[in-house]
């Protein structure tokens, strides 16, 4: 005998409902967009800011700001610029921050994860593949900060133009003009993996 079918489970609302029931205090769907929103907000972080640990704290940080501030966002308004935005002006001041305390260097600063040894049977692939990200991770490193922004919202977050306008608080020409001046940056030094 088989068992009935189960009823379809309700979906999870999107996050402009989420945004809705939070601007009305609520906690749980608080946490449920902190639990969609968590690993892309460290992920945009890390890469502006090349330190693990500081984006663990600066997301957290990211998400107390995001309660404190709810009632400031426009429901009218994607929720994702507005959250990376957060994100990235959090990160913008660390940055800022370290760069005011010369005692300690960038190098001793930053975390660039060494790639663990290359697995025999797959030959060089596994290497080859570590050695690009490192130059990926140098490469995004040697950019100043704005253009490290534009460079991570375009292409590992997939925002649009407007999108990353709206984050960063400018107009997608200047995020045009960024992202285009921090690909020509970027050419030179990743010549090899192009």
């Amino acid at each position: 005998m088989s068992a009935p079918p189960n009823p379809a489970l309700p979906s999870e609302p999107d996050d402009a409902a989420l945004m809705r029931r939070i601007q009305a205090s609520d906690e749980t769907a608080f946490a449920l967009l902190m639990h969609r929103w968590e690993k892309p907000v460290k992920a945009v972080i890390a890469r502006i800011v090349l330190n693990t640990s500081e984006a663990e704290d600066l997301a957290q940080e990211t998400f107390v700001r995001l309660w404190q501030h709810r009632d400031r966002f426009n429901l009218s308004q994607a929720v994702k610029p507005w959250i990376l935005g957060i994100a990235v002006n959090l990160a913008r001041n660390r940055l800022r921050w370290w760069r005011r305390r010369p005692s300690i260097s960038l190098d001793d600063w930053t975390e660039t994860p060494e790639p663990g040894p290359a697995a025999g049977a797959h030959g060089f692939k596994p290497l080859e593949q570590s050695e690009q990200a490192r130059a990926v991770r140098d490469a995004l490193a040697a950019l100043p900060p704005d253009f490290r922004e534009v460079i991570v919202l375009f292409e590992y977050e997939g925002l649009s133009y407007a999108d990353i306008a709206l984050a960063l608080g400018t107009t997608p020409k200047t995020v045009e003009n960024r992202l285009a001046r921090a690909r020509e940056k970027l050419r030179p030094l990743l010549r090899r993996w192009l």
